[in-house]
């Protein structure tokens, strides 16, 4: 495993959920950390060949049992890595409300 070449403190955002952010050296993706009720979204944005972003998105429960499960995001590419994380947070907390 990597080590992360930066990493900040977590923070509260406007809406109450923690956030991390860890960018690791090879892979060129950032990685937020939300959480979300009782589930930690754990959002990246990875860089294709075009220089654009696609986000992905792990979710895992903070209570028995903590699987984490890979979740689909739409498919497309964003101009930056927030906005990819965005996607993939707002897709996050739909499905937490769907499926949680």
């Amino acid at each position: 495993m990597q080590r992360p070449i930066v990493s900040e403190p977590p923070t509260v955002t406007s809406d109450g959920a923690y956030c991390s952010i860890v960018t690791t050296p090879l892979a060129m993706a950032a990685t937020k950390t939300f959480r979300h009720q009782d589930y930690e979204l754990i959002c990246s944005a990875k860089v294709i060949d075009s220089g654009k972003f696609v986000p992905t998105l792990v979710v895992s429960k903070q209570v028995w049992p903590t699987r984490p499960r890979v979740i689909a995001v739409q498919k497309a590419d964003y101009e930056s890595e927030e906005v990819a994380i965005d996607a993939a947070y707002t897709q996050g907390v739909e499905w937490v409300q769907n499926f949680g």
